[in-house]
């Protein structure tokens, strides 16, 4: 349970207030006698005391009923020498809710209020039934007040315990019910596709297989009707790696995936494209390797087809909390960044790719000068594991 932090000082402030006021009425009303100059040591005595809980209250832990009867000893002195310091009992009961359970309340309370009482008939020049009907009603007052607040302050905490509960069940449920849609779409694509065309190959095989003798040019149909269907499979299969994770990156490094990728975008098909590593390279996480390294493909396809470039180089930089990845080209560039016609995956693809694992891209584009683009990922927790290793 979360206490009261303003609550708890306010009683401490209290109590030292009606620490000095009980002081002071001691020395207005009988000087500084031999009587008082005692009474006024221990004072100072259960002020120290005290202020030891308040200082070091998270170090005592079990030991605060140690102190708190400590202290609960002095003041007794106190108020047998000097009755006008029983007011102090107040923020003393104060603490007795804090620390004790029901029982030991009620039993501190009967003692404090008892202890209130013969002080104040000792120092009242005329005894009458408010002296001991006032002490009661203050005790009273003070321990329903402190306890109702004890009760609504756990009941508080309770309704927080379960609110965080039910939002990491809701969080749990939520992750479990993707990887199931997950695993039925992947289900769907795999029977819709793969499984049938794995089918339809094995009939076609089987029909070859039947006619090899009697029919050689059936079965030669089938044999390149059942090539065809397995070209159409290893294209959906390969589909299926890209959408799960990037072939380049299976078995190989990111910077061996980028430099492959760089080596085969200069095919004649489009400018050479050059390649380097900056900085000390550290593990970064699968899902942002595979975002940088679509982000190279998608960036390198347009330079290959919209920039008319006579070259380009990507730069991989390894740097402090983050890996950044730098496609230049030296090609027409343009005013404003603008969808590739005919194509899916453009800027905002990029910039959306890379969202998903906290990432950034910047484009710089100057027309007749070329085009530069940044993707940059954090480096997250794998650098940190192996930091701490």
């Amino acid at each position: 349970m979360r206490e009261r932090t303003w609550l708890n000082w306010a009683m401490h402030v209290g109590f030292y207030l009606l620490l000095a006021a009980s002081a002071l009425r001691l020395v207005s009303r009988h000087g500084m006698v031999a009587q008082s100059v005692t009474s006024l040591a221990v004072c100072g005595l259960l002020a120290s005391a005290y202020a030891v809980g308040v200082v070091l209250w998270d170090r005592l832990g079990r030991r605060r009923l140690v102190w708190l009867g400590c202290v609960a000893a002095i003041w007794l002195g106190l108020v047998v020498l000097a009755p006008s310091f029983s007011w102090c009992a107040v923020p003393l009961l104060f603490v007795c809710l804090r620390l004790l359970n029901a029982r030991g309340v009620a039993v501190a309370a009967a003692g404090l209020t008892l202890v209130v009482i013969a002080a104040q008939i000792k120092i009242a020049q005329e005894v009458d039934l408010s002296l001991v009907l006032a002490p009661i009603g203050v005790a009273a007052m003070t321990a329903v007040v402190f306890g109702e607040l004890r009760h609504e302050s756990a009941a508080r905490q309770s309704l927080i315990d379960d609110l965080i509960s039910a939002r990491e069940t809701l969080a749990e449920s939520r992750h479990r019910t993707g990887v199931l849609e997950e695993r039925e779409r992947l289900a769907r694509e795999i029977h819709d596709t793969l499984a049938q065309g794995l089918t339809s190959m094995g009939i076609l095989l089987q029909a070859a297989d039947r006619v090899w003798e009697g029919d050689p040019e059936l079965a030669r149909a089938h044999l390149r009707r059942a090539a065809r269907a397995a070209a159409e499979n290893l294209e959906e299969a390969r589909r299926f790696v890209r959408d799960l994770q990037p072939a380049g990156l299976v078995g190989a490094s990111l910077p061996e995936a980028l430099a492959r990728l760089c080596a085969s975008a200069g095919d004649g098909t489009g400018p050479p494209v050059g390649f380097r590593v900056a900085g000390e390279q550290y593990p970064l996480e699968p899902e942002a390797q595979a975002a940088l390294l679509r982000v190279a493909q998608a960036a390198l396809a347009n330079v290959r087809d919209h920039s008319g470039a006579a070259r380009a180089m990507v730069t991989l930089s390894y740097l402090d909390g983050e890996v950044t990845l730098d496609v230049f080209d030296d090609g027409t560039g343009f005013a404003r960044p603008a969808p590739a016609p005919g194509r899916g995956y453009g800027l905002r693809a990029m910039r959306e790719r890379l969202a998903r694992v906290d990432g950034v891209l910047a484009v710089e584009s100057v027309v007749g000068e070329g085009t530069a683009i940044a993707a940059t990922v954090p480096a997250g927790r794998q650098r940190e594991a192996v930091e701490a290793r």
